[in-house]
């Protein structure tokens, strides 16, 4: 590459790359071979020569060598090529329809025809220039549709268009369509115009898929399963494999879809967060004063700088140990994650939770990253099925709230959301976990961090953007044994500019990890502005509300994560693990 830049001879090295090392992509797309080269710190030279390495420039060259290679600069470069894309014309409809009883947003007539239109000729094998309609479309579709129907709200039921082309299609999709299929559109007999006894006898074939079917009648009627039901389904389907699933892609993909539409009860979204937690085995227990779990949206960023990795390395120059989890990538967003940027810069993302352990144990590093493929390889089988799904399933929430390894000491969560109302969930699987401390955060695009910009005037009725709310324990005594008093619960909408923090807009990444790369490394080499305020904004409010030893005084807690900063233990710490993760071993 062109764009190596020598190192300063006047400060001292500290992280050689392995000679074996090189930048990739999560399926090997290419390899960017990295010569063997000492990294250096200095205020200039260090983040001149991490800038050469990461320049797209370079990357743009090889592009232009190899036509058919994917650039890893950019996060829609991330989705496994081996995944089928959905139709998209399908996809939009579910946008509108495959949500909330108050969000749904009814097709008009143009736009059922086409939809069902190009249904009918999937099916039956004469769709051009399109993807075909995928089984896992087709479920999430009609169960959509079959839940409006059965429990929606009058606005967000079936609007006069898709009743005509409902009307006009059914009688040609009933003849060529699955029985699956038919049994989620019309499970019965009752809601389409013809009848037909398929929907009222259908089973299922095998005992995975009778049980599946059982919950999904309920589901499909509007209702709620219990615990059991829940996680039976999901340990009979989970993990699922490509071309040989133990059920329908269809079917599960409607009651994926359809326990989310219903919003999820409490008991049900503790089946989804716990029923994989022993998949591998107990969580290992590390060795640490104090851990906090972050949960950040598993679909990433797609607009703004995302900087929980970021905070994670501040945090951990003081003792505040930090565990990270996600993936590499993942729909509807398909945005930054953390894995895309320690894959960038060349971290092992491959570590297992044992691992991970050692490295929060280490004390020249004191965070890490799992990845769920890792971790529940279960969950992770199903990303390919949710990009068809197109609207969240309650995995999306249950995921954000999990506890990979233990800790010895003080336990907290910390988990972004968006749409209100789901706040009181994730803190109630908080307090299920048995943490001392709690945190949601809505920071923007959902992810949990929060931003020193103001808030507009014209902001939209809701929850505000730096709206927390979390519990913290006043003993040391998990959160889970002690009683209601013991526990002090919080809500607080936080102004940056009441500490100090100048109003600026949060930078923009725009799917380019090489940018939030850039933004985060300048940061925590002390260039002072939006990113690194936003930094010790959230790393030194994350411990003032968590009640974390020394952040009672709030000033205290920005104070000591500038310090992080500027005494360069931060980017340290951050360059330890790019160098520790490649070398610990189980």
């Amino acid at each position: 590459m062109k764009a190596l830049l020598y190192p300063d001879p006047l400060v001292s090295p500290i992280l050689p790359i392995p000679k074996s090392r090189a930048l990739w992509n999560p399926q090997n797309s290419f390899r960017i071979p990295i010569k063997r080269v000492d990294y250096w710190v200095g205020r200039r030279s260090y983040f001149g020569t991490i800038n050469a390495v990461l320049d797209s420039a370079s990357i743009e060259e090889l592009r232009h060598q190899e036509p058919d290679i994917k650039n890893p600069a950019l996060s829609t470069s991330y989705r496994n090529s081996e995944f089928p894309k959905p139709n998209q014309t399908v996809l939009d409809a579910q946008t509108k329809v495959c949500t909330g009883p108050i969000q749904t947003k009814p097709l008009n007539e143009e736009q059922a025809f086409k939809v069902l239109d190009t249904i009918l000729r999937s099916v039956k094998g004469e769709l051009k220039d399109e993807e075909p309609v995928s089984k896992a479309q087709l479920g999430a579709f009609f169960a959509a549709m079959t839940i409006r129907a059965n429990s929606f709200p009058e606005p967000t039921q079936w609007s006069e268009g898709e009743r005509r082309a409902m009307n006009h299609y059914w009688p040609q999709l009933i003849r060529v369509l699955p029985e699956d299929t038919i049994f989620i559109a019309d499970p019965e007999g009752s809601i389409m115009g013809i009848g037909s006894s398929i929907g009222p006898q259908f089973v299922g074939n095998g005992t995975a898929e009778m049980r599946l079917v059982g919950a999904l009648r309920e589901v499909l009627a509007g209702g709620h399963l219990g615990y059991e039901e829940v996680q039976g389904v999901l340990k009979d389907v989970l993990p699922l494999k490509m071309g040989s699933c133990s059920v329908s892609e269809s079917l599960f993909s409607a009651f994926m879809i359809g326990q989310r539409m219903n919003r999820e009860t409490d008991r049900e979204l503790k089946a989804y967060c716990l029923a994989f937690d022993d998949e591998l085995g107990p969580a290992p227990i590390a060795d640490v004063n104090s851990l906090t779990h972050y949960g950040e949206p598993y679909d990433g960023n797609t607009r703004y700088f995302r900087s929980t990795l970021f905070v994670a390395a501040v945090r951990s120059c003081y003792g505040e140990s930090c565990l990270l989890h996600g993936v590499d990538w993942m729909p509807p967003k398909g945005g930054i994650t953390e894995e895309q940027m320690l894959m960038f810069i060349g971290a092992n993302t491959h570590l297992t939770p044992s691992q991970a352990k050692k490295l929060l144990e280490d004390e020249e590093v004191g965070f890490a990253y799992v990845s769920q493929r890792e971790a529940r390889p279960s969950l992770h089988s199903l990303i390919g099925l949710r990009e068809h799904i197109k609207k969240r399933p309650p995995l999306a929430t249950a995921e954000k709230v999990q506890q990979i390894v233990r800790a010895r000491g003080k336990e907290a969560i910390v988990a972004g959301f968006y749409h209100e109302g789901y706040e009181e969930p994730l803190l109630m699987l908080m307090r299920r976990r048995g943490v001392h401390a709690g945190l949601v955060v809505k920071g923007e695009e959902g992810a949990l961090s929060m931003t020193t910009r103001l808030r507009s005037a014209n902001t939209s009725k809701g929850l505000p953007v730096n709206y927390c709310s979390g519990f913290r324990s006043v003993n040391l005594a998990p959160a889970c044994a002690v009683d209601g008093v013991s526990r002090e619960s919080f809500n607080i909408e936080v102004n940056a500019g009441d500490y100090g923090f100048a109003s600026t807009d949060t930078p923009r990444t725009d799917r380019s990890v090489v940018r939030n790369i850039e933004l985060g490394l300048a940061a925590l080499r002390g260039e002072k502005g939006p990113a690194y305020d936003r930094i010790v904004l959230n790393a030194g409010m994350v411990d003032h509300l968590l009640g974390s030893d020394g952040a009672q005084d709030i000033s205290a807690a920005f104070d000591r994560a500038r310090e992080a900063i500027d005494s360069g233990k931060a980017l340290r710490r951050l360059l330890n693990y790019i160098k520790i993760s490649n070398k610990v071993i189980s």
